[in-house]
């Protein structure tokens, strides 16, 4: 897994002041939530359903209008930005997304390279004639995640941990400069979840590209990333180190509960799903030996 430093690794790539949303009827989505996010840092966002989790990774790439508050990339200040400015804005923010994402009908290389859509002129992007260097990158990175001998299956023939790498390479292709992930482990199984958070982690150190993981799963993000905003009715709640995480900040964050039994419970789940995984594994061996 390798170390999870907490000191800053550089210049302050994401900064958000004091963002909030609030809707038409009064409620208050997000209410002052401010933090930054440096170079190459995996940031685990948590909290309970309605924290503003989701609101928050839509409003930093502006699917989503916030009400008030700076969200600055680069220096840029996102909520600034409208028309042209807008689309060049959100081709250097990749997203990953809990149901992937993918056009069924097309094939792995073909999902990859519509992570270049936003460069490319329009008929070259219905023609499906990309420049070769976008290809050779499509190539490296479909490698990268492990699907170099399904470049040319459908998306509908792959299992969900396949679809979400291929999301994953899709996002990098944009070569962008933040990544924003959406519960990219809501759909797994336990092993392939830890695959792919630790997938994920990995290419964003190998590219010192910033990260913010909107994740369900806290005792997986404190397996992974390198820090953990916590978020509790719109507000930031906890801010720290993933071991810093102990039950009076949990408490904070969702609430009373038992928090020790249900770290047990997942360890138990984890523990029972990779014997089941080796069983079935072994299994496979012995009935190949037989034929």
């Amino acid at each position: 897994m390798g170390l999870r430093p907490w000191f800053a690794r550089g210049a302050c790539m994401l900064t958000i002041e004091k963002l909030e949303k609030r809707y038409r009827t009064g409620d208050r989505a997000l209410n002052g939530v401010s933090f930054t996010v440096d170079r190459g840092q995996v940031v685990g966002l948590i909290g309970p359903s309605g924290a503003g989790k989701s609101t928050l990774i839509r409003c930093i790439n502006r699917l989503v209008e916030p009400t008030a508050g700076k969200i600055l990339l680069n220096g840029t200040d996102l909520t600034t930005l409208n028309g042209t400015a807008l689309r060049k804005m959100r081709r250097r923010i990749g997203m990953i997304f809990q149901e992937y994402a993918l056009v069924e009908r097309l094939t792995v290389m073909e999902n990859v390279l519509s992570g270049r859509l936003g460069y490319v002129p329009f008929w070259r992007s219905f023609l499906r004639r990309f420049p070769e260097k976008d290809v050779e990158k499509a190539f490296a990175l479909i490698d990268r995640v492990g699907l170099s001998d399904h470049v040319d299956k459908r998306a509908d023939a792959l299992s969900g941990g396949q679809r979400q790498r291929v999301g994953i390479a899709r996002a990098l292709e944009q070569d962008p400069e933040l990544l924003l992930v959406d519960e990219p482990t809501a759909s797994l199984d336990p092993k392939t979840s830890r695959q792919i958070m630790r997938l994920i982690c990995e290419v964003c150190r190998e590219r010192s590209l910033p990260a913010i993981i909107n994740i369900h799963d806290v005792s997986l993000a404190q397996m992974f990333v390198d820090r953990i905003v916590g978020l509790q009715a719109g507000l930031v709640v906890f801010d720290g180190p993933p071991d810093a995480l102990d039950e009076k900040a949990l408490t904070a964050i969702y609430g009373e509960e038992d928090w020790n039994a249900m770290r047990k419970e997942k360890e138990d789940e984890a523990r029972v799903e990779e014997e089941t995984a080796a069983f079935a594994q072994a299994r496979e061996k012995r009935m190949a030996g037989l034929v």
